[in-house]
């Protein structure tokens, strides 16, 4: 499981081969979840692979795919509906089950979202469902082709426009809709749910996720997307889903620590690792401490975390603090508090007093240390002079080698 994401194939409801993509962390997942994208999209849709990916990034595989007759599944859509898409999540949770271990949390993207509430009794290793902007009643899809209804009844079948593409729909597409129960399905869970809802969809408004809440019984979270739309179509909203979904999850599925701990790279090692998401998102790994690094929006990165730089001058104000209060315990100095501030810049150096260099440009690191604290002067002054001899401050002033190798091949 060196890959981070494979392609598999497994046999859908209606025994046609189903597309499917595994995203796997580097790590041993901690657990599998399963992800059922929106109405007549597929398992590729930006929301569906953001999503999985913020998920895989904190632990937990995910298997997404595409419905019968969408994407690259096999099968006709027009022989499908309701039923047969919770069918597919089924045969879904059978090859997970078959080929690594079953799912225990359950995700789904619209009437993907109706559709694990359906399914989740029949998985019964998932513990926890969550939903983004899914509709109540799976019903209703009704309206999206109400135009169409008279000749489905009339005819048996017709072609609609959805989402600028053509699919055929049967009457016994909409038959089976008329048949379902979304209330006692809902009431019946008996498993943790979270229901994810934008308050301005317009697809599927937020009543819709009043309906659920209150249909399901305890434990039962909501959790509002603000002014995402209902594709979920901006990567900052996909990736705050996948933060609160994982956080969430953690209480159902396991934490973290030990999937972390496992993947903890060797005593005295930092390890930086690209995280999936975004152009420039990484992990950090020190220990059994986890931290992200990306750079901000204006140069290209997503701003999920601290940029180079920032963890630069963060190292030096964390020693710089911690130096400082060291010295005061050692002192045993009235020293409350410490607050470094510091800020980074690239200067010419023939502006620069102090710097040997005088062409070109050299690298400015403004510090501000402030104290609280009844101290006096001198001993303030004291402690600015140490703050110049915190081991950061002394390896940024040294002379620094950094011999680099490619690691080992299959490292």
């Amino acid at each position: 499981m060196n890959e981070q994401r494979q392609m598999v194939q497994f046999t859908g409801s209606h025994g046609t081969p189903l597309a499917a993509r595994l995203d796997l962390p580097r790590e041993k997942p901690r657990a599998f979840a399963l992800f059922a994208h929106c109405f007549t999209c597929s398992k590729d849709t930006l929301a569906s692979s953001r999503i999985s990916a913020a998920l895989m990034e904190q632990g937990i595989a995910v298997l997404r795919f595409d419905f019968t007759g969408l994407g690259g599944s096999g099968g006709d859509f027009a022989n499908t509906n309701f039923s047969s898409n919770v069918g597919d999540l089924v045969a879904a949770a059978d090859y997970l089950r078959g080929n690594f271990e079953a799912p225990k949390l359950l995700v789904g993207h619209s009437l993907g979202g109706a559709a694990v509430l359906a399914a989740a009794p029949k998985i019964p290793e998932a513990v926890a469902v969550a939903t983004v902007n899914a509709p109540y009643d799976p019903g209703h899809v009704r309206h999206l082709i109400q135009h169409a209804a008279p000749e489905i009844e009339a005819t048996g079948e017709a072609e609609v426009d959805l989402a600028g593409r053509r699919f055929r729909i049967r009457k016994q597409f909409l038959d089976d809709l008329a048949s379902l129960d979304s209330a006692q399905t809902i009431a019946s869970l008996r498993k943790a749910l979270l229901v994810f809802h934008t308050p301005r969809d317009t697809v599927v408004s937020i009543d819709n996720a009043a309906k659920i809440f209150m249909a399901a019984k305890h434990p039962k979270s909501f959790v509002s997307l603000d002014d995402a739309d209902h594709l979920i179509s901006r990567k900052e909203d996909a990736l705050y889903i996948g933060q609160v979904l994982t956080a969430w999850a953690s209480r159902y599925v396991g934490s973290l620590t030990a999937a972390a701990e496992d993947a903890a790279p060797p005593e005295g090692v930092v390890r930086v690792s690209e995280s999936g998401i975004g152009k420039f998102a990484n992990w950090i790994r020190v220990g059994r401490h986890r931290l992200r690094a990306d750079e901000p929006a204006s140069v290209g990165g997503d701003d999920a975390g601290p940029a180079p730089y920032d963890l630069l001058l963060a190292g030096l104000g964390a020693c710089t603090s911690m130096t400082l209060r060291m010295y005061a315990a050692q002192k045993q100095w009235p020293l409350e508090r410490v607050t470094v501030d510091l800020r980074h810049e690239k200067i010419h150096a023939a502006d620069c007093e102090t710097c040997e260099t005088k062409e070109g440009k050299v690298d400015r690191i403004e510090r501000v240390v402030q104290l609280e604290g009844n101290l006096d002067q001198a001993q303030r002054q004291r402690l600015l002079e140490i703050a110049n001899k915190c081991p950061v401050h002394r390896t940024l002033h040294s002379e620094v080698a950094i011999p680099t190798r490619l690691a080992d091949s299959g490292a």
